[in-house]
């Protein structure tokens, strides 16, 4: 059975919210050209002045996301 891993890049500021749905739109584009799967690409608001861009995938593709992308940091979902 394949985990699911949650890749994360955070945002502080007043303008983190807008940073990171910008950002996931560079996710999705990536996933796209690189024909990679994902379950979820969304934004997690954690306050007013912090913000997260989250992709979910597949453990198999955790290399290819994590060399390219370099994501802050990673959960297991």
């Amino acid at each position: 059975m394949n985990r699911k891993i949650k890749l994360l890049w955070d945002f502080r500021g007043e303008d983190a919210s807008k940073t990171a749905k910008h950002h996931t739109q560079h996710l999705r584009e990536f996933a796209q050209v690189e024909v990679l799967n994902f379950y979820k690409i969304d934004v997690e608001n954690k306050n007013a002045m912090f913000s997260s861009a989250v992709i979910t995938i597949d453990e198999i593709d955790l290399k290819i996301y994590k060399d390219k992308l370099k994501p802050h940091r990673g959960e297991l979902v």
